[in-house]
Formats: C-alpha cells, structure tokens, sequence
C-alpha cells in the first residue's frame, strides 16, 4: 500500500510540474516583453520557475528511487539514488519550495503589485498560480510525512543551499546589470540599504526553512529511526 502511495504521489506530482513549466514557458505577457527590452532570459527570471524546475527533477529522482532504489527507513548501505534523493530533498525541494510558497502569498497579502500585479491576470490563470505557488508546498509536505530520508551532515546540507541561494542572488544582479530592471518589483521600491537587508532577512529564513524541514523529518520519522537502530544492534 505504501508503495503504491509513494509511486502515485511520485509519479503524479513530476507530471504536474512538468505540465507547469510546459504552459509557463509557452506564456505571452506583453507587459513583461515591454520591461525587459534590452535583456530578457524570458521564465528563467524567476525563483518560482527555477523551484518548479527543482520539483519536476526531484519528483523524477524519487520515481527512479522507487524502482531502482529504495526507500526503507534507514538503510546501511543506500544506493546513489536514494543518496541523491534524500540530499535534494533536504537542501532544495523542502526549502526552496516552502520559501517561495511562503513568501509570494505573504507579499501577495501585504500588496500584490508588488508580486504579481492584477494587470497579469488576463495572461496568467489563477490554477497556474496555485500550481506554482500553492501545490510546491503541499506535495512537499506531503512527501516528507511519507517517505523516510536521511539528512546529510548540516554543514553540507547548509552549504548547498547557501551556493544555491548565491548562485539565485548573482542571477538577478546579471539581470539587472544588462537590462536595467529589477526582477521583482518590490526591489525596485528599497534603496540599497534596505535591499540588502531584504536579501539578508530572505536568507536567513531560507536556512530556517532547512531546519524546519529536518525538525520535521525527525519528529515523523524519528521513532521509526530509533527503532531501526535499536533493531540493528540486537541483531548485531
């Protein structure tokens, strides 16, 4: 029965994403083309689609994990792909997913233009949205109440996404730097002192959301873990 959750949930979820980066990258928005005249790396401007990326690759692992791999609660010697999995998991598809989740819908509820401005609406379905900004989350959640994982070492798994969200940060000064507009409008809105300090609160909450993730890990597989320890060594 679990097995065939975890293939459904798998299976399901990197069609879904697929899906999404299909329709995203085929979207006309006119007002879009007009701002970025001079340089435009069209969807690959935004975190969300690099996230939506990062799901379908990942849903993708975990379905090969699911056939090739394995997915016991904490197996002695895992194979590459669990390996992959679990670290993906850990310092990319929880946080990055709960990060753009969590802080579109909280820009969204402070002031929309600032995210997501109503004169897109007409491009942009609201299920498209929700598939993008609300779905990440839920089948993320989902997947870690689940499936078991390991977590790797925190300094490798902290490192990873600190590269990941360095790598993001220089992305969007190239953008800014050819064509002379900021990504998101909110950053156009902050002089430089409070744009670094926005970056700054913005990372920080990324790596909370790396804790989070392993804080949660543990309290729905923790028991399970121990478990298997205990069971190892009397058999040892």
């Amino acid at each position: 029965m679990t097995y065939t959750l975890n293939q459904l949930l798998h299976t399901s979820s990197c069609l879904m994403y697929v899906v999404t980066l299909y329709v995203a990258f085929t979207l006309h928005i006119p007002m879009l083309n007009i701002r970025f005249t001079k340089f435009d790396p069209g969807q690959l401007k935004y975190l969300t689609i690099w996230d939506v990326i990062i799901q379908a690759v990942f849903f993708f692992i975990c379905m090969l994990n699911d056939w090739f791999g394995t997915n016991a609660v904490s197996p002695k010697k895992p194979p590459f792909i669990r390996k992959l999995k679990d670290y993906i998991h850990a310092i990319l598809s929880f946080p990055i997913a709960m990060f753009v989740g969590v802080t579109f819908w909280a820009l969204m509820f402070v002031d929309r233009e600032l995210v997501l401005p109503k004169a897109v609406d007409p491009y942009f379905p609201w299920w498209l949205n929700h598939l993008m900004h609300t779905m990440i989350m839920i089948t993320i959640l989902i997947e870690t109440i689940l499936v078991p994982r390991t977590y790797p070492k925190r300094s490798n798994g902290l490192l990873g996404i600190i590269i990941f969200l360095f790598i993001y940060l220089v992305w969007i000064y190239i953008i800014y730097y050819k064509s002379g507009v900021w990504v998101y409008p909110v950053l156009e809105v902050l002089s430089l002192p409070l744009r670094l300090v926005f970056f700054s609160a913005l990372i920080t909450f990324s790596i909370s959301l790396y804790f989070i993730g392993e804080k949660m890990d543990n309290l729905f597989w923790g028991n399970e873990y121990i478990k298997h320890e205990k069971s190892y060594a009397k058999k040892k």
